[in-house]
């Protein structure tokens, strides 16, 4: 008796082409795409499987699968996921280990624009105003990294190419590739204290709301800069807006917040020492082709029902997020 083919729902928003490259490479699955999570939910009675960013796998999504078995999250961060209180029996799987190339260069998009002042430039480009100024240069200058992943990894072997000192901020790794030091999260304020650029990277759990605190942004140094890749909430963000109107340190480069879209009347848009990009740092060009082995290695897997085989999997009530 033929095997019941099993049907998998893939939400393209942001991932185009991705649907299509899982049915050629798997074909003995049925692949249903939906442009976002409204268009999925007529998709997903039959489904067994669904596929997407984790912000788009929402609780009527899910009460929409009523035969729901596993959840690809096309994202590092899975804490939307575990938000939804899913039951053990639901496989979740992340994108971890994707994302390092395009969030190391949002990175520096964040440092270079904030060291060389990009934003007075452009602003007087469109006010055809020649002005100089001596330009700040990465060489030599320290990076604290909280947070150690793959993704922190890969930054951190690309800030040593650009001549930095790189510190790790982990309770969990003693060690990681580019790192000139890691150190315990006990000491995040005294390194704060050291560095140029605060990068934020850690994941999001109950233990890491707040985690850069007043206390830690009290410690900053007037020249230094705050950069958050990771959640919004892991930065206490009014603690965050009073800092920057008093200007106790340099800015901010800002790619999350702790409601998104960022509202319009949030402060952080009027500040003039603040970069914000709007969640951009794990989105490139190439993000399908990024995921598809890492999607397809998994869906062979599930098919085949070896779940011990599959990549990245979360077990429910541990915690997700950017590492």
């Amino acid at each position: 008796m033929a095997k019941t083919p099993l049907d998998i729902v893939v939400i393209t928003q942001d991932v185009p082409g991705l649907a299509e490259g899982i049915a050629r490479a798997c074909p003995q699955v049925r692949v249903h795409a939906g442009q976002n999570t409204a268009d999925a939910l007529g998709k997903a009675e039959n489904a067994s499987v669904l596929i997407g960013l984790a912000q788009t796998i929402t609780p009527a999504l899910v009460a929409a699968t009523p035969h729901l078995a596993w959840i690809q999250a096309l994202t590092t961060g899975v804490d939307p996921l575990l938000a939804l209180g899913l039951p053990a029996k639901i496989i979740v799987t992340s994108a971890r280990g994707v994302h390092g190339p395009q969030m190391s260069e949002m990175a520096f998009l964040h440092m270079l624009a904030l060291a060389r002042d990009l934003p007075r430039m452009v602003g007087n480009q469109q006010r055809r105003n020649w002005e100089r100024w001596p330009q700040r240069l990465l060489l030599g200058k320290t990076a604290v990294l909280v947070g150690i992943g793959a993704i922190s990894e890969e930054l951190a072997q690309r800030c040593k190419v650009f001549g930095m000192r790189v510190i790790g901020i982990s309770d969990a790794r003693a060690a990681g590739q580019g790192f000139d030091e890691v150190r315990p999260r006990s000491e995040l304020v005294r390194s704060a204290a050291e560095t140029d650029f605060l990068v934020v990277l850690a994941a999001y759990t109950p233990e890491t709301r707040g985690l850069i605190s007043a206390e830690v942004m009290d410690a900053l140094r007037p020249h230094a800069f705050l950069i958050n890749l990771a959640r919004g909430p892991v930065v206490d963000e009014t603690a965050l807006i009073a800092q920057l109107t008093a200007r106790r340190f340099a800015g901010a480069g800002l790619d999350v917040f702790d409601v998104e879209p960022l509202p319009p009347d949030s402060p952080l848009w009027r500040l003039d020492n603040v970069l914000i990009t709007p969640h951009l740092g794990g989105m490139s060009d190439s993000y399908g082709d990024q995921l598809l082995p890492l999607v397809v290695h998994n869906v062979r897997a599930f098919s085949d029902g070896q779940i011990d085989q599959m990549r990245n999997r979360i077990f429910l009530g541990a915690t997700g997020g950017r590492p």
